[in-house]
């Protein structure tokens, strides 16, 4: 899933190409897509575009009047910059919106239609919108950690709950907790001031440096290599690969569409946390620690 660091270039190019621009046409291919009947969407048609922002992870294009269409690409949503009035992609293709200088088009990998497409009035209809979570980028300290202890829940958990912190997922918590030497699965309400610290200080720097490695990564054009695995990335994705710090492998925990990874030198004293499925499948020759783990494994 697109998270805040690929909306924010997301909304970076798009502000370089459809600000002050008019919405010439609206296609939409899936009705399934268009979550709301009031304002009609079609409404945007005929207007300039005023506003683009960032509404946790959807991306909201404000036109005259008051108007916003707002895009949630969910977990296979994606965007792209085509030629005027281009056709949309036979079975990806979800919408296209009509500039007199281009075509920006919203695509779908696989049969689950997830993506969305709001249209709302006004600020007030975005903050319907917004989970809550604060904006980690511009929160304070004091904000950051009263959002961590508003609840008690692991640190993976709460990283990626929109209802706490804006814009973080899957990818970014696991990268954020590596960089911070914390455990995903540690209660928040165990942290010590130490480790909020060094949990803030690297989520700012882990989502700048990546909104900086993005946008180098475009250089100039409209991002189209979106995607929560990346080879430059410490631990997310990177299951049973050496860790950048220590060289022991990486490990994960699995469940429905997420997974978790971490090192466990690292970040867990040298314990390898249970996937519950594995466990179960394993019982006590489940490793419990690195040590154990590296006996495991195949000699490379």
């Amino acid at each position: 899933m697109p998270e805040l660091p690929d909306i924010a270039v997301y909304i970076e190019a798009l502000e370089s190409r459809i600000r002050g621009q008019t919405l010439t046409g609206l296609r939409l291919a899936n009705p399934f897509l268009l979550r709301t009947v009031d304002p009609p969407a079609r409404d945007a048609v005929g207007r300039r575009v005023t506003d683009l922002c960032r509404v946790g992870k959807r991306i909201a294009i404000g036109f005259e009047d008051d108007l916003y269409l707002v895009l949630h690409l969910m977990i296979a949503g994606r965007l792209h910059w085509v030629a005027v009035g281009a056709k949309l992609q036979a079975k990806r293709g979800l919408a296209a919106f009509d500039f007199p200088n281009g075509t920006l088009t919203l695509t779908e990998a696989g049969s689950k239609r997830r993506a969305s497409l709001h249209a709302v009035r006004g600020r007030a209809g975005l903050a319907g919108l917004d989970p809550g979570g604060i904006e980690p980028l511009s929160a304070g300290r004091d904000a950051f950690a009263a959002a961590l202890r508003r609840e008690s829940h692991t640190l993976k958990r709460a990283l990626t709950d929109p209802r706490l912190f804006a814009g973080i997922g899957n990818a970014y918590s696991d990268e954020i907790l590596f960089h911070a030497g914390l455990s995903p699965v540690v209660l928040t309400g165990r942290l010590s001031d130490d480790d909020i610290d060094r949990l803030y200080v690297a989520t700012q720097r882990t989502l700048n440096v990546w909104i900086d490695r993005l946008r180098v990564e475009a250089g100039g054009k409209f991002p189209e290599k979106v995607t929560a695995f990346r080879k430059d990335m410490a631990v997310h994705g990177r299951y049973r690969q050496s860790c950048p710090a220590c060289a022991t492998p990486v490990q994960r925990i699995v469940r429905a569409d997420s997974e978790c990874n971490y090192c466990p030198r690292c970040q867990t004293g040298g314990r390898v946390l249970a996937d519950r499925a594995l466990s179960h499948l394993l019982h006590k020759d489940w490793p419990r620690t690195v040590e154990e783990l590296e006996e495991m494994l195949p000699a490379r």
